[in-house]
């Protein structure tokens, strides 16, 4: 028996549909969610709902129980980062405590430096979380995802073909970036498959791009000009201020891009090309899908 935490989200949803298209039966299948009025589409599929919360331990006993194999994704708390690691502990205990067998975990890529980046303290709750599932006993898989594709049009900004120009703080950093369901789709090989014991992946592209590869490829794409500029961070903040964006989001976008600019999630892997049994989806794809004649009455 297959459980996957976050079963409504964008990622468990995914993996979920996944597990069904190789094959997996819906009777095999069992998805944890907050909120049962939000479930609905899962039980269309005859797929068995349980509740449970990564904070409430008890709860999350009673779901786990009879399951063979768990995708833990991860905690996407926006509170202290400390709540986001013992969330995953908890989760981790808890399935221990029911005999889960094999739990596979959605992490996050990071190079040998981590610890100098900006998001060393985010990074730092993954190993964290790692440490202690590896510790645990139960068998695990741990998938170091890359930074999502679905990020660039937020870091982008709205109207950027109408505008012509890309701001963004990010130097000339770059970045693996890969679709969130591809990652999802690896994750259901590795669920519906054999020889993923204590095995520990990386799961980025298979080539690292910059914000000018970007800006190139969405003048390419849209036929107008589009330049990239990364003006200093003060004034990056300034600017985002000065629209209204609150002060989460100004250090949010701060954040990601300084850790763009440092090349922390520079890290090219061939793993995810192999579980897909293709390329993955290039920036190239996904600019020309969100920004190309296709995509660009939707587009951000």
């Amino acid at each position: 028996m297959i459980l996957v935490t976050g079963a409504t989200g964008q990622f468990g949803s995914k993996a979920i549909d996944h597990l069904l298209k190789r094959g997996i039966a819906s009777s095999e299948i069992i998805a944890l969610v907050r909120d049962t009025a939000k479930s609905e589409a899962l039980r269309e599929k005859g797929i068995e709902t349980r509740v449970g919360d990564y904070a409430n331990y008890d709860l999350l006993v009673q779901a786990f129980s009879g399951v063979d194999k768990l995708l833990l994704v991860s905690s996407n708390d926006r509170q202290a980062i400390e709540n986001r690691t013992a969330h995953h502990i908890n989760v981790i205990k808890a399935a221990k405590e029911a005999n889960v067998k094999h739990i596979v975990y959605t992490s996050f890529v990071r190079k040998p430096d981590f610890e100098n980046s900006a998001i060393s303290v985010f990074q730092n709750s993954h190993v964290e979380s790692e440490a202690f599932l590896m510790d645990s006993g139960i068998d695990y898989t741990i998938l170091q995802n890359g930074i999502y594709l679905e990020m660039l049009p937020v870091f982008l900004g709205e109207k950027v073909v109408e505008k012509g120009t890309i701001l963004f703080p990010a130097r000339n950093g770059k970045a693996s970036y890969v679709l969130r369901e591809e990652l999802a789709e690896a994750a259901a090989h590795i669920l519906a498959t054999d020889g993923h014991q204590n095995k520990l992946y990386q799961l980025t592209n298979t080539a690292s791009v910059s914000f000018y590869d970007i800006a190139t490829e969405i003048t390419n794409v849209t036929g107008k000009e589009i330049s990239y500029q990364s003006p200093p961070v003060e004034e990056f903040e300034s600017m985002l201020k000065s629209f209204g964006v609150p002060d989460q989001y100004i250090g949010m976008f701060s954040m990601w891009a300084v850790a763009l600019s440092q090349n922390t999630m520079d890290a090219d892997d061939s793993t995810l090309e192999r579980f897909l049994g293709r390329k993955p989806t290039t920036m190239k794809q996904f600019i020309d899908q969100v920004y190309g004649k296709a995509g660009f009455e939707t587009a951000p």
